[in-house]
């Protein structure tokens, strides 16, 4: 058999199926590894830069091995794009018989049940709900997989979807009256019998989290995991093996007792007291948090004598109302799961009510209208190697962004994968040719009032150098907000900015433009594909060190510095250098995209953890001048004589 780089070669099966296939040194030599890896059962982790192809280099070797494969991604979104496009792709170029099958959480399926509960209840007050409702129903009435993707004109965010899809809390089971047509059940069926599955991370942890619990399984056993946009999973693995409790869950529990209690035929008047007085308890919690946003540590709120009475209230009530469902469970099916999800959730608010221990962070999230508490582990290490023992195999990390450096060791350290074997692939684009990196002169500190000010009126120039066609990518909403005010009526290119519009429709809008100003923070940083002359200027305001005041990261440092570690440079600097790459990675997405790099951090040349940053950027040109930056855009020599 030919190696595995041979079919991704100029005279392989992609090159003759796949219109424009770009055969890639790198590309080969990533397949050649992952080949490896499944053949050897062992751990790889690959860095593959930009336009490298990541996903036909897995995907190759995996078709071609046999083995039962779990493919997870980072977002809904990518699990789509790999599922619809490039797996049918790939599979028909190769000529494989591979039953494939698509699995995402819970939430992403329409549940019959819920849906004939809101239709039966009838008590939506808006008629943007109601006529959302109506699409479902229309929807519901024609689909196969009940995927709600499928309904693209009711928008993600639509708050009909909580009242039609189901959660782990509040799913009925094998006792739900639609048990037998579950799309949920259907989708989980279709995944074990298929020979690879194209998951995502937080499916992944809750299946996880599961078994180490004790509650079973979601996913199907498998001898091979590729695990892409790896650079995700400590943190997600974090939130999966921790305890939340939030304000929603609380009300959320209240509203399907009454509609559960409902629809038994029960007297309204029974229960509303009862619920009335745990909704109250969750108000007058969340305003004991404070008027103020934000994530802080429990121990900074906890001690309050109004904390503590509103906690006291918060468990009496939810007591009151675990009674009152104990005797009712016995009535139906949903009364019962109610008990179930009140005794969960008793349970949970008296974990985070308590002490905690050494090895976990208790923290609050304090929206406007709600609130969620936390215990989350500092080391994921220990479970996340625990599950990969339990499930020996091929183990296959991958993402643009896992090295600080040369070196895999932060990544690795956080998922206790040190022993696995690396390989860090360059970007096949010449960056030295067409990008170049511009560190503004005269940018003061960030932590200086003036920083942002200051970024603007040096990003202005640039702006109208590019013709537009920028993104302004910042490290905090703050920032990007005064961004916004000090930049209205001072370009003469379209302004968009993150919050204005949904994400999709702020990129769609951008693409077409042509010659947009694009203003976001964290979720423009990465998972963003914009090609071509419509984004040839990337801004980034600051490196993006993780807020100080963020209780995870307090703790860790805390946590590392008792352990007589160096917290900043072996944790925040690398951390922040991974996200950096991130952000830097929006600007050349094709071999045909030209553009500037511009990092308005004096950091960069003002400290010796500087040079860290410079170092794991691609290869590109440098300058500090503001002329390099116009020449780069409008080469002299095209430049019209007006002497």
């Amino acid at each position: 058999m030919h190696e595995v780089s041979d079919i991704l070669g100029p005279h392989g099966p992609l090159a003759r199926r796949i219109a424009r296939f770009a055969p890639r040194v790198q590309q080969q030599a990533m397949a050649n590894a992952v080949a490896q890896a499944l053949g050897q059962r062992e751990a790889l982790i690959v860095e593959a830069g930009t336009g490298i192809g990541k996903t036909f280099a897995y995907l190759v070797p995996v078709l071609l091995s046999g083995e039962k494969t779990l493919i997870s991604t980072g977002t809904r979104t990518l699990q789509d794009q790999l599922y619809h496009r490039d797996l049918p792709t790939v599979r028909d170029a190769l000529g494989v018989s591979v039953r494939a099958a698509l699995l995402k959480g819970r939430a992403n399926y329409l549940c019959l049940h819920r849906l004939d509960v809101a239709l039966f209840e009838g008590r939506l007050r808006s008629r943007e709900l109601l006529s959302d409702l109506e699409r479902v129903r229309h929807w519901a009435a024609q689909t196969r997989r009940g995927d709600i993707a499928e309904v693209s004109e009711v928008p993600e965010d639509s708050s009909i979807w909580p009242l039609v899809t189901s959660t782990t809390d509040n799913c009925l089971g094998q006792d739900c009256p639609s048990f037998g047509d579950c799309y949920v059940v259907k989708a989980r069926r279709q995944a074990q019998e298929a020979d690879l599955v194209v998951i995502n991370h937080h499916l992944l942890f809750a299946d996880m989290a599961l078994r180490e619990d004790g509650f079973g399984e979601l996913l199907p056993g498998a001898n091979a995991f590729i695990l892409d946009e790896a650079h995700q999973l400590p943190d997600v693995a974090a939130s999966f093996f921790g305890v939340s409790l939030s304000g929603r869950q609380l009300t959320a529990l209240a509203r399907d007792t009454l509609s559960e209690h409902v629809r038994e035929a029960g007297n309204v008047s029974d229960v509303s007291p009862l619920l009335d007085a745990l909704e109250k308890a969750v108000l007058d919690f969340r305003l004991a948090l404070g008027t103020q946003m934000q994530r802080t540590a429990w121990s900074t709120l906890r001690s309050s004598a109004r904390m503590q009475r509103a906690l006291r209230d918060l468990g009496d009530r939810l007591e009151s109302l675990c009674t009152w469902l104990e005797t009712a469970a016995t009535r139906g099916k949903g009364l019962d799961n109610c008990w179930r999800r009140s005794q969960d959730l008793a349970r949970r608010l008296e974990l985070l009510a308590g002490d905690g221990g050494d090895d976990v962070v208790q923290w609050v999230d304090v929206h406007r209208k709600s609130f969620v508490l936390h215990i989350t582990p500092l080391n994921v290490a220990p479970a996340f190697q625990a599950r990969m023992q339990a499930q020996h195999g091929a183990w296959i990390f991958t993402s643009a962004t896992l090295a600080v450096g040369d070196s895999f060791s932060h990544f690795a350290r956080r998922l206790g994968i040190e022993d696995a074997r690396t390989e860090r692939l360059d970007s096949p684009f010449n960056f030295q040719q067409n990008a170049l990196l511009y560190l503004p002169k005269g940018i003061p500190d960030p932590s200086d009032s003036e920083h942002t000010a200051s970024v603007v009126r040096a990003a202005l120039p640039a702006i109208e150098a590019s013709d537009g066609g920028a993104f302004l990518l910042f490290t905090s909403h703050r920032a990007l907000q005064a961004a916004a005010a000090l930049l209205r009526g001072q370009l003469s290119f379209p302004l968009l900015v993150q919050g204005e519009a949904p994400r999709g429709e702020l990129l769609d809008r951008f693409r077409s433009l042509g010659n947009a100003v694009l203003l976001g923070t964290s979720s423009f940083w990465e998972g963003v594909d914009v090609r071509g002359p419509a984004l040839s200027l990337v801004i980034i305001d600051k490196l993006p060190f993780a807020s100080p005041g963020d209780p995870v990261l307090q703790a860790r440092i805390d946590r590392m510095r008792r352990a007589g570690g160096n917290p900043f440079m072996d944790y925040q600097v690398p951390s922040a250098v991974i996200a950096l790459k991130q952000g830097v990675g929006r600007l050349i997405r094709d071999i045909h995209d030209r553009g500037v790099m511009m990092l308005c951090d004096p950091r960069l040349v003002s400290k010796p953890y500087g040079r860290m940053f410079l170092a794991s950027l691609p290869a590109m040109r440098r300058t500090r001048e503001l002329n390099d930056i116009i020449h780069f855009f409008h080469p002299p020599e095209v430049c019209a004589d007006v002497s």
